[in-house]
């Protein structure tokens, strides 16, 4: 199966990629991932991409494209995959959809996550990060057994500077305005399905498969 996972930052999507990919067996394939494998490996890709990264400005369509059409010739990809983070706009998804048309291949689902503006912000307010080991809690929707400790190393818990409500709420106004155009468009070609990640993580997911076995397999 070929899918595509989009919605808002703080809605869940790297959580539910993560479990769909270990139900489904198939791989998580991230631009921020394409990005630092390319530049880990010094291509000519990665170096165009770092240029513009250092610059701290978006990088260009037709090097994330590139970066696309080699990732989903790889072995791990030919039974499948799941894209988070690509496409983020109808130009891509074009492209997107020629390079899996050159394969054979066809998109199967685009699941959009949603949830109200108002929970958005909530939970990207609610996230701590640990300073010693990196790890991700959310005193919402995934608390820490002791309140500013982490689970894994014992380290402090504690809040990102752009993780304040002026941030979050740019943010999110942000990406409803740029990704609308894109919701459309996977609307439009009856792939896309809308689901309410406003809940426990597993129901959402539970959701997800009841698209998944009914649609896809």
């Amino acid at each position: 199966m070929r899918l595509v996972i989009v919605g808002p930052p703080g809605a869940g999507k790297g959580t539910q990629a993560k479990l769909i990919c270990e139900r489904y067996n198939i791989p998580h394939i991230s631009t921020g991932d394409m990005f630092r494998k390319n530049i880990s490996e010094g291509n000519e890709v990665g170096k165009a991409a770092q240029k513009y990264i250092n610059q701290g400005i978006l990088v260009p369509d037709d090097i994330v494209n590139r970066m696309v059409k080699e990732r989903i010739s790889q072995p791990d990809a030919k039974n499948g995959f799941l894209f988070d983070g690509y496409p983020r706009t109808v130009d891509q998804a074009e492209i997107f959809k020629a390079l899996l048309s050159d394969q054979g291949f066809n998109l199967d689902a685009v699941f959009n996550l949603g949830i109200s503006r108002e929970k958005l912000i909530d939970r990207l307010t609610g996230r701590r990060i640990c300073e010693k080991c990196g790890a991700s809690f959310n005193v919402i929707t995934n608390p820490s057994k002791v309140d500013g400790i982490c689970d894994y190393c014992g380290g402090n818990l504690t809040q990102r500077p752009d993780d304040n409500v002026e941030v979050t709420t740019k943010r999110v106004d942000v990406y409803m305005n740029e990704t609308m155009p894109l919701i459309d468009y996977y609307r439009s070609a009856h792939i896309l399905y809308e689901i309410n990640a406003d809940g426990p993580i597993d129901r959402v997911f539970e959701d997800i498969c009841k698209v998944l076995e009914r649609e896809v397999k």
